[in-house]
């Protein structure tokens, strides 16, 4: 895997000895010596990952990583701070300043490159959603940016996975106050109890008895209902090996025993932190994909998807021999509604129609709003004698049930017309959508509020 990682630091030794390092493992390495030469390659998003030295003139390497993570345009960039700085108290520091990750030098290359591959691949998945999430502004859908710095990482939903309760209990203990903590001492539940309970994050000791703990970091990783829940890994401190074996497999931070609680807390806020703002760029994909099938008035498809995908109903229908039938649906007189109410009144109209055609269909029926006061149904594996009867039930309670407007004030009465047709042998989608509309404006022609069936 090729990422650009930035290696910030203002000696040029150092400089030399981790360009080689990470150039020997096909990384790409560009330089800086100083904090305002980094900021600035990341600004201009120049770089995957960030490697930091903290001892820097002018502007240190806390700071730094406080201003990236700040940044809307910037926070999602890893860093991890290398140093000689070796207390705890400067590792929480870092880790409060944004890092997400503190290495103390000497480091070992095995570590080094575990770590840098970790992030580099977990930028790559964020990356790609960012830049869904940017499209999506064009429509007008809000960036997430903004929510992940202001973002605390507090009231997270934790399960604790460790088979010695005296452990479990000290680590509940220092999560306690600020996140949800649930503890599993039983490593053969603990899938099932995090596919179930909707963790922010899974924190995983590797020293389990009788279970391998990576082997439940690994399938907590590939199973879906969990694959995206952060996982903190716990181990003891001569365990680098299985550590860096869990960066491999997906585990997105780690702490050796003895824990210190300041570091548990600052480790456990920054990848709660990542994991709600993932979810963010998700459930931003997701609603400008709805967007961009529905209609926004009614939430029924639009015409756009409704072209698309009927074409497809309609070869299936062909392909397997089943009946399949379309309903062009118009709102009488729609236009007096608009010129005698107003537009508003117009929008509560088409907006209550659209609820009772859900309520009149299947699931596996397809209602679109195809433009204007015109609808479309189109039901597969259904029939022209089932279809009629369903057109009619819903011209039924159409008319027979007043339409509220101006907020429940007022009642006024609307009726529809229903013109359908089922699909014949040798006929294309664009054929029996003209016979619909072709038995629609006859409905339309002989008087309105009625159901007219094509010609067969």
């Amino acid at each position: 895997m090729s990422a650009r990682v930035l290696v910030v630091d203002d000696i040029p030794a150092n400089v030399k000895l981790l360009e080689a390092r990470l150039s020997a493992e096909y990384f790409d390495v560009v330089t800086a010596v100083n904090g305002a030469q980094a900021l600035a390659i990341c600004e201009r998003a120049e770089c995957d990952v960030v490697l930091l030295d903290v001892m820097m003139p002018d502007m240190d390497g806390f700071e730094v990583c406080k201003r990236l993570k700040s940044n809307p345009a910037t926070h999602h960039i890893p860093v991890v701070m290398v140093t000689a700085l070796d207390q705890p108290s400067d590792r929480v520091r870092g880790l409060q300043a944004g890092a997400d990750d503190f290495l103390t030098k000497p480091v070992s290359d095995v570590a080094l490159i575990a770590r840098v591959r970790s992030l580099a691949r977990l930028k790559m998945v964020t990356d790609e959603l960012r830049m869904r999430a940017l499209t999506s502004r064009d429509i007008g859908i809000e960036s997430p940016e903004r929510d992940a710095v202001a973002d605390t990482g507090l009231q997270g939903k934790i399960l604790i996975v460790d088979d010695r309760p005296a452990s479990a209990e000290r680590i509940h203990g220092m999560l306690q106050g600020s996140h949800a903590v649930d503890v599993e001492t039983d490593p053969n539940e603990a899938l099932f109890r995090a596919a179930e309970g909707s963790y922010d994050l899974v924190i995983v000791s590797l020293g389990l008895e009788n279970f391998d703990g990576l082997r439940l970091c690994s399938q907590v990783r590939s199973l879906e209902r969990t694959r995206n829940t952060a996982i903190l890994a716990v181990a003891d401190a001569d365990n680098n090996t299985r550590l860096v074996r869990g960066l491999e497999i997906g585990v997105n931070d780690y702490l050796t025993r003895p824990i210190d609680k300041n570091e548990l807390l600052a480790r456990v806020r920054t990848q709660i932190r990542k994991k709600r703002y993932t979810e963010r760029l998700r459930d931003n994909v997701q609603m400008s994909i709805e967007m961009a099938i529905t209609d926004a008035l009614t939430g029924l498809f639009n015409r756009r998807y409704m072209e698309t995908h009927v074409g497809t109903l309609v070869e299936q229908a062909a392909s397997r021999g089943k009946p399949l039938t379309v309903l062009v649906i118009d709102i009488d007189y729609f236009k007096s509604v608009n010129d005698t109410w107003g537009h508003d009144t117009g929008d509560d109209v088409l907006r209550e129609f659209a609820v009772r055609i859900k309520k009149s269909i299947r699931g596996i029926d397809l209602a679109c709003r195809y433009g204007g006061e015109e609808f479309v149904v189109v039901m597969p594996e259904t029939d022209m004698a089932v279809a009629t009867m369903v057109a009619e039930r819903l011209r039924r309670r159409i008319a027979s049930e007043p339409f509220p407007i101006q907020q429940g004030a007022r009642t006024i009465e609307v009726t529809i017309s229903i013109g359908l047709a089922a699909l014949e042998r040798d006929e294309d989608a664009a054929q029996v959508f003209k016979r619909a509309d072709q038995a629609l404006y006859r409905a339309k022609r002989d008087g309105r509020n009625r159901v007219v069936p094509a010609a067969a």
